[in-house]
């Protein structure tokens, strides 16, 4: 069985992430993208999406790797859910690394030109729902 296209383009994204190569990565996203900073915060749109990185970058002092691991691809209608690993090693803040996996998922819209572009970016996958606050019922 062949791999989705959309592994490859996801490696591409992650190799600019890892060396902080902005204006590549801003190439596959849709204008109207959201990504999931962290929980309880988003960027939404291609400058707030690139300010974001920039400053999730700044963070881990320019040291976050990105890779992949074991994924899924739905397709249907236009558009994909990627259902995916997500591998991140960065700086610990006292000299060592920290590895950390993530069950991501990121949803995809082919686009007119037949290319695919990120229109919901969510590394942090399902564990948005332990990370949001109780709703509070009458």
């Amino acid at each position: 069985m062949s791999q989705h296209p959309l592994r490859a383009l996801i490696e591409t994204c992650d190799a600019a992430i890892s060396r902080r190569d902005f204006d590549a990565l801003m190439a596959f996203y849709a204008e109207d993208a959201a990504l999931v900073v962290k929980p309880g915060m988003m960027a939404r749109g291609i400058p707030a999406i690139r300010r974001a990185f920039t400053a999730i970058s700044d963070y881990f002092q320019g040291q976050l790797e990105v890779t992949q691991g074991a994924m899924e691809v739905i397709e249907g209608a236009d558009n994909a859910l990627v259902i995916m690993e997500t591998r991140l090693r960065y700086p610990d803040g006292q000299g060592g690394l920290v590895d950390e996996t993530r069950r991501a998922t990121y949803v995809f819209r082919k686009e007119s030109d037949g290319q695919w572009r990120c229109t919901i970016d969510n590394s942090y996958g399902t564990a948005l729902l332990g990370a949001q606050a109780p709703t509070a019922h009458p």
